[in-house]
């Protein structure tokens, strides 16, 4: 098993695609994507750690703010991406990264990067 683990919570397969191909161009192989599509299937995947998640908010099942909830509660690390609005978002979980669709691969990056930073082994400084 990867030692980083993302989830991908999207009901679009387009999204979801294009959410997974800019997290395989920053960590290749050095990452277990897990992609899903409804609130149920996200649920289940978040029974074992993460090392961050991408979650649309409305999605198969519902919305994802349960799910959101359970991550910031276990201080996991999360982004909404989705074409509501932020204010759509319940106060207690408007700390949360915000990216709307239609976002970037830069965007995704960004977060990303800085999600898992704290758990990349650091360089030797001798290279």
């Amino acid at each position: 098993m990867a030692d980083i683990r993302v989830l991908i919570v999207e009901d679009d397969p387009f999204i979801a695609m294009d959410i997974e191909s800019a997290v395989a161009d920053e960590l290749g192989d050095k990452a277990e994507l897990i992609v899903v599509g409804s609130v149920a299937e996200a649920l289940r995947a978040t029974a074992s750690r993460l090392s961050c998640a991408f979650l649309d908010i409305d999605v198969i099942g519902g919305k994802t703010f349960d799910l959101a909830a359970a991550l910031l509660q276990a201080g996991t690390p999360f982004a909404f991406v989705s074409g509501s609005s932020p204010s759509d978002v319940p106060k207690a979980l408007r700390q949360a990264r915000f990216l709307r669709k239609p976002f970037s691969t830069r965007e995704i990056a960004t977060f990303l990067l800085g999600a898992i930073s704290p758990l990349k082994p650091r360089r030797s400084r001798n290279h």
